[in-house]
């Protein structure tokens, strides 16, 4: 039986990575599983608006994508040497349909799984980041590239050979909890396993590089007409949520948990009726989610008193700051400046640099956060970035220059391909010149 809703958009994106999870948990093969997957989803937005959504709908693009993969397979064993193909496979290539009721593997470890397959400590670190973003995000090969501020060909050709480096690869898939379980017992033993701690904490820190990318992707789109995409920040919530139960003294988890939590609570009061972009000191705090809030406080804060200083924590306490601030005007800029002091330096990154110019600016002045925008101008992350014009554009309206900020508000709304944020920019520009 099924149900009359036909497929969403939605629904088959969020269930894309839990069904290439699903599907790499059984038989590997991540390219020709990938292919799979894409048929299953093509043949779902055909089928369930005629035929009606199926009651399980992971279970059917499960049991699709299964069947296009095996046939796939098997059409490629026909060509090589029977010998040759029997010796080649394992257990997991063998494709056994489950009894209907079987018990599954649930959605969210299927999503891990495919999470750390594609955090391998043997794929190249920018590999790691672009697949995960493809397979776990599943963004475009030009959002990722916004995202990343790289150019999109030199996306494209990083995905493709991550893809190529997975399937030419003999090492093991295993599971989230495998991967990131700490075996050391006495002191020897934990000498002898420090390869495998730093290849754990390369690992875990892809895993949340890349969950933090999925959620900034959701919260402000870098492109179309919407400012935000819900689907993306709840699941790049859910995944951060279940990597903290896989870890739930890790500072770092915590820390990003908590910045994703404070920083979506504010998601209602962002846009107004029409879609509009609504900046932060403008925004309706009574519309702010204060369960999110409270959770996130909670988190950074225990985190903060018992684990390492790291930059998750410290941008989540900087979110915090702003959430717990009554109003615009009570915002605490002095510790948000403090806070920025110690993150830039421990991640001196573009982001970092101009976050921190802006709490300069609160501080001290918008002067001399122009200067420390200048020396950004050179930098090849940010040059002709959107981002970069638009606090540029806010610090010379503070300082008065009004000719000059409007050029940049009008630069800037040209570089973004976000409908809502240009349309802002254009508007700030416009409210200068009257």
């Amino acid at each position: 039986m099924t149900h009359p809703e036909p497929a969403s958009e939605d629904l088959l994106r969020r269930m894309a990575p839990q069904v290439l999870g699903a599907l790499l948990r059984r038989y590997g093969h991540f390219d020709a599983a990938e292919d799979a997957v894409q048929e299953a989803l093509l043949a779902a937005a055909r089928q369930w608006p005629e035929e009606g959504r199926p009651r399980n709908p992971r279970g059917w693009l499960i049991r699709v994508a299964s069947r296009r993969l095996t046939d796939q397979l098997r059409s490629e064993a026909a060509r090589r040497r029977r010998e040759e193909t029997a010796a080649a496979l394992t257990p997991r290539d063998a494709f056994v349909a489950p009894p209907p009721g079987e018990d599954r593997a649930p959605a969210e470890e299927d999503t891990l799984t495919l999470l750390f397959l594609c955090c391998r400590a043997d794929l190249p670190a920018a590999g790691r980041i672009a697949l995960t973003l493809r397979a776990v995000g599943g963004l475009t090969t030009a959002e990722i590239a916004r995202a990343l501020l790289v150019p999109e060909a030199t996306m494209a050709q990083r995905i493709s050979r991550a893809k190529r480096r997975i399937r030419t690869s003999a090492s093991p898939f295993g599971t989230p909890a495998d991967t990131l379980a700490c075996t050391a017992a006495g002191e020897q033993e934990q000498e002898q396993e420090q390869p495998g701690e730093r290849e754990r904490a390369a690992r875990l820190a892809d895993v949340l590089h890349v969950l933090y990318l999925i959620f900034n992707e959701g919260y402000t789109a870098t492109s179309g007409r919407e400012l935000h995409r819900a689907d993306l920040a709840t699941e790049a919530i859910r995944l951060t949520r279940a990597v903290h139960v896989l870890l739930p003294d890790d500072g770092e988890v915590a820390g990003l948990l908590a910045l994703m939590l404070l920083t979506d609570a504010r998601r209602a009061a962002r846009t107004g009726p029409d879609g509009s972009l609504i900046p932060l000191a403008e925004q309706d705090r009574t519309r702010w989610d204060r369960d999110a809030i409270a959770e996130g406080v909670a988190l950074v804060s225990d985190a903060l008193t018992r684990t390492p200083l790291g930059p998750y924590q410290l941008r989540a306490a900087i979110a915090a700051v702003h959430d717990e601030a009554a109003g615009d005007e009570d915002t605490d800029w002095a510790e948000i400046l403090a806070l920025y002091e110690v993150l830039v330096g421990l991640v001196p990154g573009p982001v970092e640099r101009l976050g921190h110019a802006v709490a300069v600016a609160m501080v001290h002045g918008p002067r001399r956060a122009l200067d420390l925008l200048a020396a950004l101008d050179d930098d090849d992350h940010l040059a002709g970035h959107h981002r970069l014009e638009a606090v540029r554009a806010h610090l010379l309206e503070m300082a008065g220059d009004r000719a000059a900020a409007r050029a940049a508000y009008a630069k800037a709304a040209g570089l973004t391909l976000s409908t809502p944020e240009r349309r802002y920019l254009l508007s700030r520009a416009a409210r200068i010149a009257e």
